[in-house]
Order: C-alpha cells, then structure tokens, then sequence
C-alpha cells in the first residue's frame, strides 16, 4: 500500500491547476481524478474543542499592578519599565497601545508612588537621538505630569536618590547607552533599581529578551509586577492559542521554516488548517513534490516540512499554498508578470499573491477565528504589496462580520491599520518574535522573572469541611509533618500548607485523602502569592509557621528568598489581631533574619512573646515538630524559635 503522503501529489496529472492542498479522503481523490477543488465543497472535520495546554496557562500567570494593594503604593518607590515606541509615536498603531502605558504611570503617581522611569529610545548612531531632557519634555506633554530628567551616569544610584525627593516622576538616562543592559548586569540592576520597593514591567514587546531592565532589576525589588499595558497583551497572547471559535486558521507569512518549524508544528495541531503565503509555503510545495526553483527552498528545512504535513495528515486538517503569484523580472524589476505557483520561470522573483490565491482565501475565512502572522510579501524590498492591501481589506471585512481576527508583526499591523475603521477590534501584536518564542514552547525571560499569581480560583466550601474555623498556614509545608499532627490534634481548625515543589504536595494530598478533613496542601510560591490565597478564605487566620527555610535562599542577591517584605506585609495584614506567627530554624542567621524581616516590615504591629533575652524559646509551643526539626534535636544540636503576636 503506497504511503497516504504519496497521494497528495500526481505528477502525471499535467492539466490539473495547482490547487491549495488538503488531507481529507475526499479531497485527495478529486486531486487524482483532475477535478476542481471548491473550497465550498471542503469537508469539515468536526473534533472536540480544545484550550491552549494549561502549563501555559500556570507559566504565564504572573502578579499584576491591577492587583496590587494600591494602600501598599503610597510613599513608596516604583520602578516602571516603559516601551518608548508606544509614547514616541502617536500616529499609527501605536497610538492603541497608548493609554495602557500611561494608564500604568497615571496610576503609581496617583497612588502616590514615587516613579522611576526607565527605557531605552533610538540607539547611539542615530543622528536624531531623543535626548534625555527632550524624552522628558515628550512624557511631561503625553502624562500632564512634570517629568524629571536624570543625566548624571557616572554614579545612577546616587543621582536617582537625590532627585527621587524633589520630584514626583523621574526618568532615568536612555539604557541604549548602556552595554550593561544587554549583558544583564547584576551589578547595573542593582543600581537600576535604586531601593524600589516595586518593579513594574510595561515592556511587552521586550519579553521575550534578557535584559538588566526587564529581568534582572526584578532581583532587588521587593515585588515585580506586570503593567496595565503588559497585563493586556500577556492575555491576548494566551488567547491566541485558545479555540474560541472554528474554524480557525492561521495565515503565516515569512520565511525561515527551520527556525520556526516547532511553532509551525503546534500550529498544525491546534489549528482548522493554515495557509502558507509567503516564503514558507515553497518549503511546504517541496515536500509535497511540487516544482519548487531550487532557489526559493530550504535545503535543511525538508525534513520539518514533511513532519509538518504528517501532523496535518493525522488531524486531517489542510494545508493550502498560493495558487498564483505575482513576479518580477530580475533583470527588469518594473516588469510583472502573473505565474502559476508551480510555474515561475528562472530569472523571475516572487513578490506577492496573485488574484485567483486571494479570492479563496477570502472564501475560505469567512466566519472563522483568524491568525494572521505577516508578513505576506515574498520580497521584503516591495514597498506597497497590492496582495497584501487586499487581503488586509478582506480581513477588515470579515472583522467586521463578527471574525475574530489576530494580526501579528509589523509588517500585517501596518497593512491592517492602513485599510482598517475598527482597528480597536483586532487583537494585534506588534513583535512577531515574542509570539513565535511562545508558540515554539520557549519560556519569555520577561513573564518569567514577574511574580507568581495563583492561577486558579479556590472553593473553600470543597476543601474544608467547614471553612469558618481559623486557620493555620506553614510556608513552605515540605513532606507535611508538621500540619499532619497539629490537625490531629486541634480538630477545631483548619491546616493550609503551601509548598513550592508539586511532587511534595501531591504525596501530602494523597496522605490525608480520606484520613483528615481539616487538612489541605496547595502548589504555590507563597512569597507572591499568600495575599491572593488567604484573603479570599472565609474564617479568621490565626497562625503562620515558617520552619527551617533553605539557608541558601537567604542571600541577599537571591529574588527568589523565601521571606521578603511582600509576604511579610501579607501575613501580618491578614493575620488576626493576636494572631501569632512561628518562626524556628537550626541556623541562627536564618532566624536573625527572619526575625529582622517581620519586626521591620511589621511596622509596631508585632511584639515578641517568651523567650530569653533574645526571644529564642527554648522548646517547641506546640510540643509538634516538623521532620527537619526532629532530625536537629535528635543530633543534638540547638532550634532558634520566635513567636510573633500581632497587637494591632
């Protein structure tokens, strides 16, 4: 039985016109018998919806400014992160992004926040290069608010600190200057961030990138957070991957197939079908055996191409390349001539789809979801492609039939936003390259490095018998010892674990399952995410417990230490009045710390209970030990513990 992959090609078939390409059974039959494939007559497989892999869902929640306890803002020193393209050019697509990115620096400032601004504008061989005092000028027109420039480089920290107190805005010299940024010096973050207290990152189109200002700054803040600008387009980019509606297809421009094959690979397994129009749909011919001039392939791309259509075989979904294409003689570039795709001449180069090609695409995506990833001309060098002005028109009329139409790179927004009314409709990206990175599977340095949000809405009514009892949290519940024997002993209330490493908590969960009711283990950072959690719980919090953090976390260049401002403030905000907080490790610097920590952020809202002169209890309160602990005792050594009593 010849391979399904050999029918997709007939070469003996002279007289059939090239045709877009599907893998359903009915289809290829009408290829080999040489009738005309409408695409009216396409059979439309029906299959279960399905939403974006939920892993992306947990990678890319992260804490935004929307969320923030705006109270936690005032007086305080904010870092933003700013995408100059959007205040720099307010005719043209950016302007729709605007108002998010002021929106963010309205808001600090308003909330009484201090505000930092960084970003970088132009680069240092660009003759027309924007001044630090004129970008001020352009952000003080734009906000309605007197921004203040910093031009002193040679010490950043020092001159930020002297101007934070006589001004309310201030923007920071232009990080293009900078080699620091690009490298992601630790050592520049640090001065970046000047004692923030809260880095907000409104730089979406930079997330995919490591740089000192978009990621290693987010060391030395005490909270990192997304801005209005970038919590929108982070949405948006998780709903591209989402089947809201079918169909859905994808229209992919560009070239590289190599380079983008993992992503071209997922697209083919969530999509109805993908239309290939430009570069990329001759490595697609190719591997289907159609003629192809060698220079137009990919050499090293075959072996991707064919495992691309062996996805979309599989899904029996299709894949449809340019029935015609409009050339231009090399040797006299103003010459064009229309050719079939599977017939240019030697000599002649693509520019952009032919008549025939657009008029089915046009057929094919009314009422769908549409992705469009630009751009469509095969010739970067074409100015003003008339197949790419009729297909944004086309889109634009789709649009505005109810399609929900997602344009991505520059090259498709501007297309989209020279022919479109209702550009506000579309969802737009303007950096291809971010999308790509996602959909290839890559982690976005920039989503990575804000803080974690817990994803998922909690109903305590299923996890507690009774959620009105009081509860009693351990951070970082480990193998959950601890909490196992305080909820066999104290029935009257309810024991929350929160623990970083998922194995731990699943052997926790499957422990209790049909054993305690009072019990629970959740799959958290907790540093960022204990405000979130806890303040939606129904009863009072009596009692937080943190045994024995790892020592190395501690370090004061680690982001990611267990016991930073943010979960103190969230602790003693949410703990009840004469609420208590445990504290205990085997090495005392840690529980110096963690006694530092509290007793400042706490702000003459804790007292210390007991203890000697130092406030170290000599045994355990609640004569239960967690496993570490038992291990301490039992090779002789000392336990530094600490109890905390909120009084107000």
């Amino acid at each position: 039985m010849n391979h399904p992959l050999s029918l997709l090609h007939n070469p003996s078939s002279q007289s059939l016109q090239p045709q877009p390409l599907c893998y359903h059974s009915k289809s290829v039959r009408r290829l080999n018998f040489g009738r005309k494939l409408h695409f009216a007559e396409k059979c439309w497989v029906q299959r279960e919806e399905k939403n974006c892999d939920s892993s992306d869902n947990l990678r890319l929640h992260v804490q935004t400014l929307r969320k923030f306890p705006i109270e936690k803002l005032s007086g305080e020193v904010a870092i933003v992160r700013l995408d100059s393209s959007l205040l720099l050019e307010q005719l043209g697509i950016n302007s729709l992004f605007l108002n998010g990115a002021l929106s963010t620096i309205r808001y600090l400032h308003t909330a009484g926040a201090k505000v930092l601004l960084i970003s970088n504008w132009g680069n240092s061989s660009d003759s027309n290069l924007l001044s630090t005092e004129s970008f001020a000028d352009h952000l003080s027109k734009l906000l309605n608010i007197e921004v203040v420039p910093a031009n002193i480089v040679s010490d950043l920290m020092q001159s930020t600190e002297e101007k934070i107190k006589k001004s309310d805005v201030l923007l920071l010299p232009n990080l293009s200057k900078f080699r620091e940024e690009l490298t992601n010096c630790t050592d520049f973050s640090r001065k970046l961030s000047s004692g923030a207290y809260v880095f907000v990152n409104d730089a979406f189109s930079l997330s995919h990138k490591i740089l000192a200002s978009t990621v290693g700054i987010s060391r030395f803040c005490d909270a990192s957070v997304a801005g209005f600008h970038f919590e929108e387009k982070l949405l948006q980019l998780i709903e591209a991957r989402k089947i809201t509606r079918q169909p859905y297809f994808a229209i992919i421009g560009g070239g590289n197939f190599l380079e983008k094959a993992p992503a071209l690979h997922l697209l083919a397994s969530t999509c109805d079908g993908l239309i290939f129009i430009g570069k990329l749909a001759f490595q697609t011919m190719h591997a289907l055996g159609v003629s192809v001039p060698s220079c137009l392939i990919e050499q090293d791309a075959a072996g991707e191409a064919l495992k691309l259509i062996q996805i979309a075989h599989n899904r029996r979904i299709p894949i449809y390349y340019p029935d015609d294409l409009w050339c231009a003689d090399n040797h006299n570039p103003e010459s064009l001539q229309l050719f079939r795709s599977d017939g240019i001449m030697a000599g002649w180069t693509p520019l952009y789809l032919g008549p025939v090609s657009l008029e089915k695409i046009f057929a094919l995506l009314s009422k769908c979801k549409v992705l469009w990833i630009g751009p469509l001309k095969f010739d970067p060098s074409v100015e003003d492609a008339d197949g790419e002005s009729k297909l944004a028109l086309m889109l634009e009329s789709i649009n505005k039939a109810g399609c929900e139409v997602t344009v991505v790179g520059n090259a498709a927004c501007k297309a989209i936003f020279r022919h479109s009314s209702t550009i506000s409709t579309y969802k737009i990206f303007k950096s291809a390259s971010v999308l790509w990175d996602f959909l290839k599977g890559r982690t976005l340095p920039g989503v990575t490095a804000l803080d974690r949000d817990y994803p998922f809405h909690l109903d305590w009514d299923a996890i507690f018998t009774d959620p009105t009892k009081p509860l009693v949290v351990d951070i970082g519940s480990g193998n959950g010892l601890f909490l196992f024997n305080m909820a066999k002993r104290w029935k009257h209330s309810n024991f929350l674990g929160l623990e970083i490493n998922d194995k731990l908590v699943k052997r926790c969960q499957q422990r209790i399952h049909g054993v305690l009711n009072n019990v629970y283990f959740l799959s958290t950072n907790a540093t960022s995410s204990f405000h979130s959690i806890i303040s939606s719980y129904p009863g009072a919090l009596v009692l937080t417990s943190i045994h024995c953090p790892n020592p190395d976390f501690n370090k004061e260049e680690h982001r990611w230490r267990m016991v930073q401002r943010i979960m103190v403030e969230a602790v003693i905000d949410l703990l009840v009045t004469n609420g208590k907080i445990f504290l205990q490790s085997d090495i005392e610097a840690v529980a110096l710390r963690m006694k530092e920590q509290f007793m400042m952020f706490g702000k003459e809202k804790l007292v210390i209970e007991g203890g000697d002169g130092e406030g170290w209890l000599p045994n355990n309160p609640f004569g239960v030990q967690s496993d570490w602990e038992q291990h301490v005792i039992g090779r002789g050594d000392p336990m530094y513990r600490l109890m905390l009593r909120k009084v107000r």
